[in-house]
């Protein structure tokens, strides 16, 4: 396996190692991004959930505030072998975090909906990253998801890289 640190020591520069598209079940405004492992996550989804923060950490998790209420968002993953530049666009929000994960893989949850089954893979085993998410379209899906005609209206970008 190649080490994703020495890699970017070398190099210098930040390099794409895999992106993803992943639907987001979004449920009573809410969804997370969890170890895939639970087990070794404390208090798992949606418990703590901070409702009017758009991004809030936990042990293993990292929990997002929709601004829809029932809808599907589109969540695009970057992983990346060093921080990178944030991506241009008109983002509406945007942050930044931690997350340590035991598997290396992730799993959106939704609120009430629970786990969903697509596997996120960082790359390697246990690590912590680094993330930035980014968001656009959360002013339409306000509107939008009253009427049920929300889906893929708010999309995500997440940035993940390995922590030195």
């Amino acid at each position: 396996m190649i080490d994703l640190i020495d890699v970017y020591t070398r190099s210098g520069v930040p390099r794409l190692v895999r992106r993803q598209e992943v639907p987001v079940m979004v449920d009573f405004h809410g969804w997370a991004l969890q170890d895939w492992d639970d087990t070794q996550v404390p208090v798992t989804f949606p418990g703590n959930f901070q409702r009017n923060s758009f991004l809030s950490t936990h042990p293993g998790r990292l929990d997002f505030s929709s601004a829809g209420h029932t809808h599907t968002a589109c969540l695009t993953i970057e992983v990346w072998d060093a921080q990178p530049p944030a991506p241009p666009g008109d983002w509406e929000e945007e942050a930044e975090a931690e997350i340590f994960t035991s598997s290396g893989k992730l799993r959106a949850w939704a609120v009430a909906g629970g786990p969903m089954p697509d596997k996120i893979d960082l790359v390697g085993g246990p690590s912590t990253w680094g993330v930035r998410v980014m968001c656009t379209g959360r002013n339409e899906v306000a509107e939008q998801s009253m009427r049920g005609l929300a889906d893929g209206v708010e999309q995500y970008t997440a940035q993940f890289w390995p922590q030195k």
